[in-house]
Parts: C-alpha cells; sequence; structure tokens
C-alpha cells in the first residue's frame, strides 16, 4: 500500500479531530484530540500555526523563508508537512 502524496498547491487544515494549542504545562504546541495529545517541539509549532485552511504547503515555505531570509527551510518544512500528512494530523480542503 503506498503512502499518500501531499497536494502543494491545495490549502491545508488540521483534521477534525485535531485542536491546535499552546500548552503551558509542556512549555510546547501541542496537538489535543480525544485519547490523548501530541507534542509539537521546536519549530514544528510555527508551522502548524500556518495549516488555517487558507495555505498551501508553497505558500506556507514561502512564508516561512520570508520571516527567515537567508535560510533555506523548503525541505524542512516539506519534511514536517508530508510527515503530519502521513500521520492524518493536517488535510488540503478539497
Amino acid at each position: 500500500m503506498s503512502e499518500p502524496t501531499l497536494i502543494k498547491d491545495k490549502p491545508l487544515s488540521l483534521q477534525k479531530q485535531f485542536r491546535f494549542q499552546w500548552e503551558p504545562a509542556q512549555e510546547s504546541y501541542v496537538l489535543l484530540y480525544p485519547e490523548g495529545l501530541i507534542k509539537l517541539p521546536g519549530s514544528s509549532g510555527e508551522i502548524m500555526k500556518l495549516i488555517d485552511g487558507s495555505m498551501s504547503v508553497n505558500m506556507i515555505i514561502a512564508h516561512l523563508e520570508e520571516q527567515f531570509p537567508g535560510v533555506d527551510l523548503k525541505n524542512d518544512v516539506l519534511d514536517f508537512l508530508e510527515h503530519a500528512y502521513g500521520k492524518n494530523w493536517i488535510c488540503t480542503d478539497d
């Protein structure tokens, strides 16, 4: 069985069962879901903040590269988004 392919030009959203928020007890962003939580350390939380149903993969990468000029973030951001998509944390809006 092949892994789902992340479409880079469609807006991304959180899957409905997840809620993204800052968790002071964890000192980190987390994804909450009925059975627990997923801690999102470091830059993963900054990437997830941009997943709001309006931005595509390409737009998220461009936005982050604009915020952090001179840093090639594309591969790291893409790797994380593909991981999140493969884990069904995020989906493309159709």
